[in-house]
């Protein structure tokens, strides 16, 4: 069987204030909308006030994660890009560029290959409610 190549997306709605959301049912459900087996799911967030990791998604995270960006970028901290733009989301650009805006996850016979407790998260930092949208780009058979 020949690779293939498909871009997709996802839009979803979120709180901002750094929102954790579980997107692997969505990301999941492209796999097996485009009928692939084997190959891998590539996951881009459009936007710089946003990241892509994994994680265990469960109620002690879903807070621990926000208080750990609290301490590593505050949110009340001086941040250079506010004399630029004045929109009080310096602190979500800092955390954003940490944690990145993409990942790669395997799949094999139509699952996506992460662990038992592993969920893939959209985490939006900005200081207000945003729409996203998610690239979904997957390469395989």
């Amino acid at each position: 069987m020949a690779t293939r190549l498909v871009t997709d997306a996802l839009s979803l709605s979120t709180r901002g204030d750094t929102d954790v959301i579980d997107i692997t049912p969505q990301v999941s459900a492209l796999v097996r909308k485009h009928e692939f087996t084997h190959g891998q799911a590539l996951i881009f967030v459009s936007g710089s006030t946003a990241g892509l990791t994994t994680i265990e998604y469960e109620p002690g995270l879903l807070k621990d994660i926000p208080a750990a960006f609290e301490k590593i970028a505050p949110k009340g901290a001086y941040y250079h890009h506010e004399e630029t733009w004045h929109d009080g989301n310096g602190h979500s650009h800092v955390r954003a560029a940490m944690l990145g805006c993409s990942l790669t996850i395997p799949f094999k016979e139509g699952h996506l290959l992460l662990g038992t407790w592993q969920q893939v998260v959209l985490i939006d930092f900005d200081n207000r409610p945003r729409r996203r949208e998610i690239v979904v780009q997957l390469t395989g058979e």
